[in-house]
């Protein structure tokens, strides 16, 4: 285990058994428009340092340019809210249950701690009080941001390494003074590292592993062990690792980041140096039957009950940490 990610260990372990291997793993990243940030007189080359700097980035941008500083997810029953959302609970402190633990045991309910009150008053800041995030934050995925990025009306957000290229794309794809725009929104496109909070640095361990079914459970009841031996250790290698995830994600086998293709990958791809940088703050969601039940529906619910006003902040944290309770109770 002490070839790959402590985070991505921790993805494949129930109960202190490991029951599988990583094969690549990915990090997001904090991404802004250099040019917003120097129109509204931040520092061009400097991200916000911690997520209440981002609260008041995002509305010094609001109050200085008129558009959208930061751009929340908070869409109900979709992944990319807890994407988003959960490094900010992790960093004030907060969680779905002990996940930030080094040996968590996945039975503490944390979502409606000091921490995750904190992070949901963040959001609650930039969405009620300040009006500095998209009003149709409610609605939306990490899809919806990507025009007004592109158009030059966001400020700030968290993505994927190849967001970038998804901007490229857009831009070749305007035209007129649209094409302009977009030009000049790639050119100011800067990459950092997600931002801190008064507990750490997080950001969600993503990526995929591979796993042995035992033979009951194959269609035809036999497996052939040889070859699924064989295919786990080319395709978890140092070398196969790195080239099976080459565009987005990186190597599940830290030996991956020791080779040639992967000084070729950071060479060659922009700011995958950064994204890759985030990889020792990853923390994987909970390895527990019902952690999309939490992830997908009772948090983002929790972030809409308290954006809505359908709840106050310390009443959504609470209403959603009885949830958790009585799901985990009935399995």
């Amino acid at each position: 285990t002490g070839d790959f990610w402590p985070g991505a260990m921790k993805s494949v372990t129930w109960e202190g058994e490991t029951y599988g291997i990583p094969t690549n793993n990915e990090t997001m990243g904090f991404i802004w428009n250099a040019k917003i940030f120097a129109d509204a007189g931040l520092d061009p080359e400097s991200p916000p340092k911690t997520w209440d700097d981002v609260v008041a980035y995002s509305k010094t941008i609001h109050d200085k340019l008129g558009i959208a500083g930061y751009g929340l997810v908070a869409k109900q029953n979709a992944g990319n809210t807890p994407f988003r959302f959960m490094p900010t609970i992790w960093a004030y402190g907060g969680g779905a249950l002990d996940e930030t633990a080094p040996e968590p045991g996945y039975e503490t309910v944390e979502i409606n701690n000091d921490g995750t009150k904190a992070a949901l008053q963040a959001a609650y800041d930039m969405y009620v009080t300040d009006k500095s995030v998209p009003t149709s934050a409610l609605t939306n995925t990490q899809a919806e941001n990507q025009a007004p990025f592109i158009a030059g009306q966001l400020g700030m957000m968290i993505a994927h390494p190849a967001e970038y290229a998804k901007m490229l794309d857009l831009a070749s794809k305007a035209t007129g003074a649209d094409k302009e725009t977009a030009d000049a929104v790639v050119e100011n496109m800067r990459y950092g590292l997600l931002p801190e909070g008064p507990a750490r640095r997080a950001v969600v361990f993503g990526g995929s592993n591979i796993h042995v079914v035992k033979p009951e459970y194959v269609d035809g009841g036999a497996i052939d062990e040889q070859a699924v031996k064989a295919l786990i250790c080319m395709w978890t290698s140092p070398e196969w690792s790195t080239k099976l995830s080459w565009v987005g994600s990186n190597p599940g086998h830290l030996g991956g980041f020791k080779t040639e293709w992967m000084k070729e990958r950071l060479d060659t791809i922009k700011f995958l140096d950064v994204t890759t940088s985030m990889l020792p703050n990853g923390i994987p969601f909970p390895v527990q039957p019902y952690a999309p039940e939490i992830m997908n529906i009772i948090v983002p619910d929790m972030l809409q009950n308290a954006l809505t006003g359908t709840m106050t902040v310390d009443e959504a944290a609470d209403d959603a940490a009885a949830k958790v309770e009585e799901l985990m109770s009935g399995m």
